[in-house]
């Protein structure tokens, strides 16, 4: 049967050696000379072995002599994998993997990344962007701990935190009949050329679900909607984060009648814990997008 093997120890027999002697090692260890002998004997029945020679003296065995340098190493191993883990606790290193719906990781995530470098300098992140379902299947299957993005249906294996709402809005050139209206009703984008997206399923269950019908397009890419909008093929209905605020001959039109938004949150397991750098990094989503918050967009 294996000795198990305490550190405590193995620390005094090094500063027997290192000090010289067992009465200036438990000066320096801060311990009685009787307790310090006494866990240098415990220890020798555990191995079977003496360590020191009889006597008193700091002399070391044969056997003393070939533990030493690997009780020294242990030791080190020790305290450096005390010191990691003490790192992680303490949110003072460690790994986030994380990931978000488009229009969060491009308007919302640069500056709030930066913000949280800032406050945990030795924290690293890994974001991965896509649509809901995209974040939802990676939170789910453990890919990455957590998600920013909207949840379409409930699912009890998952935890989600509300953060914000974002309104819908209609998206069309600029040179369109409806692009200098102030608010429209769904009323009005009946008999427009409408492109469907992957966001236009918040039309279901509202008033405006009919247009879903009468959708000219379906097209779930970010780059080839925005081309499509911009060449004045049609219009569609995005929420307002996912506006392409960067092309300067788009509109947004907010869609008062009916009014509809999307649900922003953070998404995590709901049977894993998260580990202490994605506690930090939850902690700090909540506390910056949350309604009222300081650091709110």
């Amino acid at each position: 049967m294996l000795p198990e093997l305490k550190i405590q120890p193995l620390r005094y027999v090094l500063a027997i050696v290192d000090a010289g002697g067992f009465h200036a090692a438990a000066r320096q260890l801060h311990r009685t000379q009787p307790a310090v002998s006494m866990a240098v004997r415990e220890l020798e029945q555990r191995l079977g072995e003496p360590l020191f020679e009889k006597g008193g003296k700091a002399t070391l065995t044969p056997f003393g002599a070939y533990c030493l340098p690997r009780f020294r190493e242990l030791i080190t191993q020790h305290d450096r994998l005390s010191r990691e883990l003490l790192a992680q606790v303490h949110q003072q290193a460690g790994h986030v993997d994380m990931a978000a719906v488009p229009s969060v990781a491009s308007r919302l995530m640069p500056r709030l990344l930066g913000d949280f470098i800032h406050r945990y300098p030795e924290l690293r992140v890994s974001l991965q962007d896509g649509n809901a379902e995209f974040v939802r299947r990676l939170v789910a299957g453990g890919e990455v701990e957590l998600g920013i993005t909207s949840l379409w249906q409930q699912d009890d294996s998952l935890a989600f935190t509300p953060l914000m709402r974002d309104a819908v809005g209609v998206v069309c050139r600029d040179d369109h009949s409806l692009a200098g209206r102030d608010s429209l009703s769904w009323e009005a984008l009946q008999g427009q050329v409408l492109i469907r997206n992957g966001t236009s399923r918040l039309l279901e269950g509202t008033d405006a679900e009919p247009l879903l019908v009468e959708s000219a397009f379906d097209i779930s890419n970010m780059i080839s909607l925005t081309a499509m909008l911009v060449a004045g093929i049609g219009i569609t209905t995005l929420p307002r984060l996912a506006f392409p605020e960067e092309y300067e001959r788009l509109r947004f039109i907010p869609l008062v009648d009916p009014q509809v938004e999307r649900e922003l949150g953070l998404l995590r397991s709901g049977q894993r814990s998260l580990s202490p750098a994605a506690q930090a990094m939850e902690a700090f989503v909540i506390e910056s997008l949350r309604p009222g918050a300081a650091a709110g967009p």
